[in-house]
């Protein structure tokens, strides 16, 4: 995982439940490209199709509310988000992103500060967010080690692979 990243940003608001991320009426869908074409639906059909790959999603308070289905974390993942940064998080979707390898970051005030369109550049070691084109800097929770040693990893599984030397199966 690479610790900066630089992405154009999509902004959604507060509360947006793992339903809107990842509507119940896809779960039976398997083919990874198919479940990031439906990510974030329930905000707007035609955000996936016009999502830049690596980009970040900004949001406001409460992102990943709702059910514990881990499908909304793996649909972002396929949709080509590098990380989203929002006001807070559901807990039990912060673990699922986490453990699937994707980073959340918390930075208060967000969620209204950014536009739509706009290039972010984000260090998530120094926890900094950096807006491209007006060069305000917003300073951001840093994750705790653990965090970023099973995102650095790829996600858990590939940290316990890695721990307990089992090979990919």
């Amino acid at each position: 995982m690479e610790t900066r990243i630089n992405g154009r940003t999509i902004v959604v608001g507060n509360n947006i439940d793992t339903d809107q991320i990842y509507p119940g009426r896809f779960l039976a869908i398997t083919d990874p490209k198919e479940i990031g074409s439906h990510c974030l639906c329930g905000v707007d059909e035609g955000i996936a199709a016009s999502f830049p790959k690596g980009g970040i999603v900004v949001a406001g308070r409460n992102f990943g509310c709702g059910s514990s289905r881990e499908h909304a974390a793996i649909a972002l993942i396929n949709m080509g988000v590098a990380a989203v940064v929002a006001e807070s998080f559901a807990r039990i979707f912060y673990r699922n992103a986490i453990n699937l390898g994707l980073p959340l970051i918390v930075c208060k005030g967000i969620g209204e500060a950014v536009q739509s369109g706009q290039t972010l550049d984000l260090d998530i070691a120094e926890g900094t967010l950096r807006v491209e084109e007006t060069g305000k800097v917003y300073t951001c929770e840093k994750l705790g080690d653990q965090a970023l040693k099973i995102l650095e990893a790829g996600g858990i599984k590939p940290l316990m692979r890695k721990r307990f030397g089992k090979k990919e199966e």
